[in-house]
């Protein structure tokens, strides 16, 4: 399986039977540029946010946790199946948002963050 424009058509389509964001931010990729993805976005009244070129610190915090979950989750357990990475994805993030304690955060959890930032 390729990261190619139809591939990420399809991955757009099943999350969007989820919800619709209000903004999709994706770097430049050619999939993510394609006409054909962009229009799939404005047509559901999708506001586009793509990073600069040669700009990998314009989302730093994102870059983080896809780093984080490679190298804590997906590389230690390379899946075989999609129900053992969806399963595998899913307790990791439960992890990462209400157990990890995060530097940036003052060691608190993005959990705990969130709730206080909401009270």
């Amino acid at each position: 399986m390729t990261l190619d424009t139809e591939f990420c058509l399809s991955t757009l389509d099943r999350a969007l039977a989820f919800g619709r964001p209000e903004i999709f931010n994706s770097d430049q990729g050619s999939q993510f540029t394609s006409t054909a993805f962009t229009d799939r976005l404005l047509q559901q009244g999708i506001q586009i946010s793509m990073d600069g070129r040669g700009r990998a610190l314009d989302n730093i915090f994102i870059e983080r946790l896809w780093r984080s979950l490679k190298f804590e989750e997906v590389y230690l357990h390379d899946y075989l199946h999609v129900p053992d990475a969806i399963l595998g994805l899913g307790r990791y993030f439960n992890f990462y948002n209400h157990h990890r304690l995060h530097q940036s955060l003052d060691y608190r959890t993005p959990a705990a963050v969130f709730a206080q930032l909401n009270a």
